[in-house]
């Protein structure tokens, strides 16, 4: 499979998914082990002081690391846990989240990602996480 089918693949797969789609995702780089995922923020995805809600930094982050490691593994599969660290107000135009895999083994792939704010002078670091990402279990449904 090549790069643009590679990305029809994981659009179809973002299509799928209702929380994303409420929330305007797009994924804009999609190949083995690497994504990239982007929302454009709007007055709904703030909270109270004009930044982008944790949980949405958080969704962006935790979408991308599953993206990330079901690519590596092949199959469907789920978080089983992750972290995150939020380095700054994600104020800006969008968020843009870059996540890959650092290791997999036969049931589970670690993942790495950043989420940065899209600002006027560039792209800003908002958030660094790490997952593990895992086969999704028949009974997880």
């Amino acid at each position: 499979m090549d790069n643009a089918e590679f990305l029809a693949l994981g659009r179809q797969v973002l299509a799928t998914q209702p929380f994303s789609v409420l929330l305007g995702a797009r994924l804009e780089a999609f190949q083995p082990g690497r994504v990239t995922l982007a929302l454009t923020l709007k007055p709904e995805h703030m909270q109270q002081h004009g930044m982008a809600h944790g949980g949405v930094v958080s969704y962006l982050a935790d979408n991308a690391l599953t993206f990330a490691g079901g690519s590596a593994l092949g199959v469907e599969v789920i978080t089983a846990e992750f972290k995150i660290n939020y380095a700054r107000p994600a104020r800006g135009s969008a968020l843009i989240a870059r996540a890959s895999v650092v290791a997999t083994s036969g049931r589970q792939a670690v993942c790495r990602c950043d989420v940065w704010a899209v600002q006027e002078g560039g792209e800003v670091l908002v958030a660094a996480a790490q997952g593990t990402i895992v086969r999704r279990a028949a009974d997880s449904a």
